[in-house]
């Protein structure tokens, strides 16, 4: 697993709801990061530092209070392009039918474009994930520029994400909404492969790298509750 797969895979157990079960595999997040990037894997530390500091209940206060629609701040892909419309369904659909031509059966209560499912696909079909994030790169950074605006501490694990696909991030909100003006990539393709299903309860492929030296939990959906 590359670099960027590892960076990909502890910021998508850090962007799920945290519940419970946070603080108990925060060792296994730290010592993931050790084959990650100087840069991303200090940003991600430093969320790790925040989180280790808050108890339980603070932090599922925090991670509620964070992410929602009406600050646009939300961890669903497909709002930043098509809203709360018909044509998000399409979306939704396609995207199931991505991971599946990719080998990997979506089977979580989330949707398909919950940004931890699209950054563990990133992270298990690298070419591919990165395709599909730089589809997305737009409400990517829009959400990172949000985040950094109302100062919250997630704001550098949206960063370290951006470090892992092609290109600079922009600067300001109206760079972040010009990338969506030149369109999205060609739309991915791909045989599947005989690989475990990813879905609630299901162990890592043996042959993963991370598997044997990090044991991240695989993967992780805990049920989204308010605080």
């Amino acid at each position: 697993m590359s670099a960027d797969a590892l960076v990909r895979l502890v910021a998508g157990g850090v962007l799920q709801y945290p519940g419970d079960r946070f603080h108990d595999e925060l060792p296994r997040l730290r010592a993931a990061l050790a084959g990650a990037p100087a840069g991303p894997a200090a940003l991600l530390g430093g969320f790790l530092d925040h989180a280790a500091g808050l108890g339980a209940i603070e932090l599922c206060a925090e991670y509620t209070g964070t992410f929602d629609t009406r600050n646009r701040r939300c961890l669903y892909l497909t709002w930043w392009t098509d809203g709360d419309t018909r044509r998000r369904g399409l979306s939704l659909v396609r995207l199931k039918r991505i991971y599946r031509d990719f080998g990997l059966e979506f089977a979580s209560d989330e949707l398909p474009d919950f940004l931890p499912a699209a950054l563990e696909f990133a992270a298990l079909r690298e070419e591919a994930g990165t395709e599909l994030l730089q589809e997305h790169r737009a409400g990517l950074e829009l959400l990172r520029l949000a985040l950094t605006e109302a100062g919250s501490p997630y704001a550098a694990v949206l960063e370290a994400v951006c470090t892992t696909l092609p290109g600079a991030s922009p600067a300001t909100k109206a760079e972040a909404k010009a990338l969506a003006r030149s369109g999205p990539p060609q739309e991915l393709v791909g045989a599947g492969t005989a690989l475990e299903p990813f879905g609630p309860g299901l162990e890592p492929p043996a042959d993963l790298p991370l598997a044997r030296t990090a044991d991240l939990p695989w993967p992780t959906a805990p049920e989204r509750q308010t605080a």
